[in-house]
């Protein structure tokens, strides 16, 4: 399947239409931004590690019942998706405090919750994506009630395989930002990535941080974090 013309380029994504209306090819970037687009760098390889985990993930949420985007993983870093409009929530499952709402409600990394949390975040670079509630996303028509309840549904699915899938490679998935997108027909399916730019992974054992964090907070060995969370998944 062949590029046309680009769509769309993102912090980290590039989105070319192809010959097929329905389908488009997304082609993943080494950039890295990290506190609403103020810092800015590169992270080498993490295209690729992002493109195939992201890719392997979905597979393993479509065998489990979960909608996603995916058709099919062209080479390391293009992969041809389902074109979808985004719904334009953020939507973000913690299982244990850490970032922002450790900072927002003033409480230390590291606790476990009793159950997870799902907050959503109004999908707007200009408004730098505000906290908003189910309200506020039903009177700003970005999504139905349905759909507000089937976007919550599946997210909490998400979050039970691949917590399970995570602690069966020594890691803990701490939270992590989901979005969702339209079919032509209306129905929801994950899409987006789901990655070490998008999860707070810690070592089960050693709560060491293998995500962005570590780009974000200047810790160091960001693209071993990377590397090593590549390696956990594929055995390699």
């Amino acid at each position: 399947m062949e590029k046309t013309m680009q769509l769309y380029e993102g912090k980290a994504k590039k989105v070319y239409a192809t010959s097929d209306e329905n389908l488009v090819i997304v082609s993943y970037k080494d950039d890295a931004t990290a506190l609403d687009g103020l810092k800015k760098g590169t992270i080498t390889g993490k295209g690729a590690i992002n493109n195939r985990m992201s890719n392997y993930l979905m597979q393993l949420l479509e065998k489990e019942g979960v909608p996603t985007h995916f058709v099919k993983e062209l080479n390391d870093r293009e992969t041809v998706v389902r074109k979808v409009s985004i719904v334009p929530l953020e939507v973000i499952i913690r299982n244990i405090s850490a970032g922002s709402f450790a900072k927002r409600y003033g409480v230390e990394e590291g606790i476990v919750f009793d159950e997870p949390t799902i907050e959503f975040s109004y999908k707007n670079d200009a408004l730098h994506d505000p906290l908003i509630n189910e309200y506020h996303a039903l009177a700003l028509k970005l999504a139905s009630r349905e759909e507000i309840e089937t976007i919550k549904a599946m997210a909490f699915k998400v979050n039970s395989v691949l917590k399970a899938f995570f602690l069966s490679i020594g890691v803990k998935l701490v939270d992590f930002k989901l979005e969702f997108g339209r079919l032509p027909d209306g129905s929801i399916v994950l899409a987006d990535e789901i990655s070490p730019d998008t999860c707070r992974f810690w070592d089960a054992k050693t709560n060491e941080k293998l995500d962005k964090d570590r780009f974000r907070r200047d810790m160091g060995g960001v693209e071993d974090a990377y590397q090593e969370m590549m390696h956990r998944v594929f055995g390699e």
